[in-house]
């Protein structure tokens, strides 16, 4: 019965969870843009809190391991690598978009093909496409969407769409019948946590000193705006 807590930090939502045997026990999200940062290690805590238990009683620790924001990431993931060092515990990293494939795919009973997207800026996002047993058809990818971006698929099968860079796609696919858009769709803790029992039962581990986040592209830093 492994304990695995769980740390997802991709997008501007930060989520903790802690799952048993691959059940969720305790999950909290927050919607604040720039937590991540001052209240990752808090909500740590509280989880831990909240099922009694400590931290030395974990089996392993999970992070999502991208691709989405790069600051987000690296917060993320050595808030991670730093626990499993000093609880000398494994890390375990799951790939993001997986990770929302999986939590829409609890409640996908036509067995649609499943397209997340993160929002990448302009009309790029990141994304893959997964089938109902979540076998990835394509492989993670930065995309610029236009106007026939996935119409050989759609010509055969329904695709949901979602995530932070969905919206944007919607506008270039509007009326398109197999097409489907969910709101709302942020990655979350608990999908990689259910993710990561199933990697800790295969002994799928990373190496924790080398581990890096799967960024996809290189970091752009933009130069701040002048205050007049």
């Amino acid at each position: 019965m492994p304990k695995i807590l769980s740390i997802e930090t991709s997008t501007t939502v930060c989520s903790v969870a802690l799952t048993v045997d691959g059940n969720s026990l305790a999950s909290q999200k927050l919607f604040l843009e720039k937590s991540h940062s001052t209240l990752l290690t808090v909500v740590i805590e509280q989880i831990m809190k909240q099922v009694g238990m400590e931290m030395t009683e974990l089996d392993a620790v999970a992070v999502s391991k991208g691709p989405g924001s790069y600051t987000g990431l690296r917060i993320g993931v050595s808030t991670a690598k730093g626990l499993c060092y000093a609880l000398d515990k494994p890390l375990i990293a799951v790939n993001t978009l997986l990770v929302m494939a999986n939590e829409v795919n609890q409640q996908n009973h036509s067995q649609a093909l499943l397209c997340p997207m993160i929002d990448a800026r302009r009309m790029e996002v990141y994304t893959a496409l997964y089938d109902g047993e979540l076998n990835e058809l394509e492989k993670t990818s930065a995309k610029i969407l236009e106007e026939n971006s996935f119409d050989e698929t759609l010509n055969q099968k329904q695709v949901l769409f979602f995530g932070n860079g969905a919206d944007k796609f919607m506008a270039l696919k509007n009326g398109e019948a197999n097409a489907v858009f969910i709101d709302n769709i942020t990655p979350s803790a608990w999908s990689v946590g259910l993710l990561a029992n199933q990697a800790f039962l295969k002994g799928d581990f990373e190496d924790v000193a080398y581990f890096e986040p799967f960024y996809l592209k290189d970091f752009v830093a933009t130069k701040p705006k002048k205050v007049l």
